[in-house]
């Protein structure tokens, strides 16, 4: 075997092995949830409401909840206003008027984008608790002017155990 095909097998295998390790890292994701739902025709009427249950199996746990997001580079606003409706187990329907940026004041979008999508994890409860074990729903409707909301693609839920601050 030629010097060349000895250095060739050996980056094959260093990239081969960087390729798991990467793989592995990033599949190593503790969240009790990261669900996104797609929106038809990118058109998110008042009248459909994303709703995405999950089982919380720790009340005493801290959770970070995150509202995913996705949109087109045609989306008309540099912001969105949602209500999320929160029920659970020992929990009245509880409804939060929420908004969150979406670009800078120039106009470039704050979400991390892939072709012509912008996706966003907008955090909107830090070291949440949940009041007890159980299946609790969460609804997302969208609350701006339009109805439809257009260039919406996707809307979801995120709940991963709180890190502890640095």
């Amino acid at each position: 075997m030629s010097p060349m095909n000895k250095i060739k097998g050996i980056f094959k295998r260093a990239l081969c092995v960087l390729t798991m390790f990467v793989l592995v890292v990033g599949c190593a994701d503790d969240a009790v949830i990261d669900t996104s739902t797609v929106i038809t025709d990118r058109n998110w009427s008042y009248l459909k409401k994303v709703r995405i249950p999950v089982k919380i199996e720790d009340e005493r746990k801290a959770y970070d909840v995150y509202m995913n997001l996705r949109h087109s580079s045609n989306y008309r606003y540099s912001n969105i206003f949602v209500l999320i409706h929160q029920s659970g187990p020992t929990l009245k329907k509880i409804t939060e008027r929420k908004e969150f940026p979406l670009a800078y004041s120039d106009g470039e979008w704050l979400g991390s984008g892939v072709g012509n999508l912008y996706s966003y994890q907008l955090l909107f409860k830090k070291n949440y608790r949940f009041p007890a074990k159980g299946t609790y729903v969460f609804e997302f409707e969208q609350n701006m002017r339009d109805n439809p909301l257009r260039e919406v693609s996707d809307i979801g839920l995120r709940i991963a155990p709180s890190k502890p601050s640095e």
